[in-house]
């Protein structure tokens, strides 16, 4: 994977055909997408409960472009390694889900994969800065994590401001998860933002048996969020 600042669009299979994940994977990379995103919740850190290695190991051979696996777990050490023996290309652990994410940073990159940090929005942003030499993406919360759908909290585009003020050259994407749409996307970007991700703003509407509707909705994100650039 190499860095770059452009738009990427990771569009969340929470908001997939459950029963028909492969061929939803190979359609929105048909339709333009960057990234696959994986929500991954325990039903403990989050109220909700969807996937664990074994399906990111099933969905991956279907994943042409990058595995997003985000761990929205606690405890999150003990299942590093299962992930990435499935396959993510980017591991993403919490801030909040233990005491100690500096390990848990450390635990990601000795696997060999990307690490990123997501932060809720009650969290600050000052949290990256004692690890910011250890992560390779922020993912800011713009929900409070936990279900799809979920409409966009207006107050974290500062702390994407400050968050791209801290990081300043370092190779360090910004990823959005929450309530991402043409009329939202163009708000973080402008931030400073340059992974965007979003479920039922790509998934709604559309089908496998009619993809054309993923790709309209990803080129409508991406142009928002281009123009603000």
């Amino acid at each position: 994977m190499s860095f770059d600042r452009k738009i990427k669009i990771a569009p969340s299979i929470l908001s997939a055909d459950f029963a028909n994940f492969g061929q939803e994977i190979r359609a929105i990379e048909d339709q333009g997408c960057d990234w696959v995103h994986v929500d991954v919740m325990d039903g403990h850190f989050v109220p909700n409960l969807t996937f664990g290695p074994a399906t990111c190991k099933a969905i991956r051979p279907h994943i042409r472009t990058v595995m997003d696996v985000h761990l929205m777990i606690a405890p999150v050490d003990p299942y590093i390694e299962a992930f990435a023996e499935a396959g993510a290309d980017i591991i993403t652990a919490h801030a909040e889900a233990g005491p100690h994410i500096h390990r848990t940073l450390q635990a990601i990159r000795a696997t060999g994969k990307k690490a990123g940090l997501a932060i809720n929005p009650g969290t600050p942003a000052e949290v990256l800065a004692p690890v910011l030499d250890l992560v390779d993406l922020v993912c800011v919360m713009t929900v409070n994590p936990g279900f799809g759908g979920q409409k966009f909290i207006h107050s974290q585009i500062d702390k994407v401001r400050s968050l791209r003020a801290m990081i300043g050259d370092r190779p360090v994407h910004i990823e959005i998860d929450g309530g991402i749409t043409p009329e939202t996307a163009p708000l973080v970007a402008a931030a400073g933002a340059d992974v965007l991700v979003a479920g039922s703003g790509v998934f709604s509407g559309g089908s496998v048996s009619n993809p054309d509707i993923y790709g309209k909705n990803i080129a409508a994100i991406r142009a928002a969020a281009e123009a603000a650039q």
